[in-house]
């Protein structure tokens, strides 16, 4: 019986489909939850400290100080989220977790100085249509620089990429600069990663033809996705991520079944926004 489509990709997911097509329909069809990660939720902490430095602090003001204050914020703020009580840290793992995170913060200064940076936009959503997909994706950070030019920033709370996976890693930012270029009119100048486990920036400008190669990429696993759902055929690609998928159980490919991973085995999904929400 054939699979329904998903109402839309991300970057993650087209990785995702690429990474392991069984793992994909879990995820993005099924909508099965996955686990949380202490890495994953290390990194939300750190983006949100980030993001509640540009929002309240003006140019001259964005310092080490201020910034250790925003995640002091956002650890409070955390101490409610499911997938951090997920994590079931006690006293002494949660002071290294936080200690690391502050760690984190301290490095970001070392790629950057944010006193120069005029940010116009924090955790910004974008959705646009690629043919009959719509491809939608949240852009850590849209600023403009001194020229007037876009730059779009996306902060990594892990470690930078070998070389062989740099591009891999960039097509994601590439994603977001196709994107932009078509809710906003134009291309950014110019896309970075800042790899802050490293620390280390990979820059990168975006030209027309390496957005064309994007959207060409993006169609074709797009058409692999439809004939995957039209013939319900979503093999498993086995690889050192398997080490922390999330249905590594279920996988036959590991002796599982996929027919027993159900909601009420994992937990209640959620169910995705509705397309008016996404873009409001």
């Amino acid at each position: 019986m054939p699979r329904p489509l998903p109402w839309s990709l991300s970057p993650s997911k087209v990785s995702s489909f690429k990474d392991c097509p069984l793992q994909f329909r879990f995820s993005a069809i099924d909508r099965l939850p996955e686990a949380s990660s202490p890495a994953a939720v290390k990194g939300t902490l750190v983006h949100r400290a980030l993001e509640l430095l540009f929002l309240e602090c003006d140019k001259g003001g964005r310092d080490v100080p201020a910034a250790l204050d925003r995640l002091e914020r956002a650890w409070i703020e955390m101490q409610d989220d499911a997938e951090f009580k997920s994590l079931e840290l006690d006293a002494a793992t949660a002071a290294s977790f936080r200690g690391e995170a502050e760690e984190l913060v301290r490095r970001y200064f070392t790629l950057e100085n944010p006193d120069t940076v005029n940010a116009v936009g924090l955790e910004v959503l974008l959705e646009a249509r690629l043919g009959s997909l719509r491809l939608r994706g949240i852009i850590d950070r849209l600023e403009i620089d001194e020229n007037g030019e876009y730059v779009i920033t996306d902060y990594k709370s892990g470690r930078a990429p070998s070389a062989n996976f740099e591009q891999g890693r960039l097509a994601g930012v590439h994603f977001y600069a196709f994107l932009c270029q078509e809710v906003l009119g134009k291309r950014p100048a110019r896309i970075q990663l800042l790899y802050l486990g490293d620390p280390l920036a990979i820059i990168a400008t975006p030209s027309e033809q390496s957005i064309k190669g994007l959207c060409q990429r993006t169609q074709a696993v797009w058409t692999a996705v439809e004939r995957a759902c039209e013939r319900d055929d979503f093999r498993p690609k086995v690889s050192r991520l398997c080490d922390w998928c999330s249905f590594k159980k279920y996988c036959p490919a590991w002796g599982g079944d996929p027919d027993r991973a159900k909601p009420e085995l994992l937990g209640e999904p959620s169910m995705p926004l509705p397309l008016e929400a996404v873009s409001a």
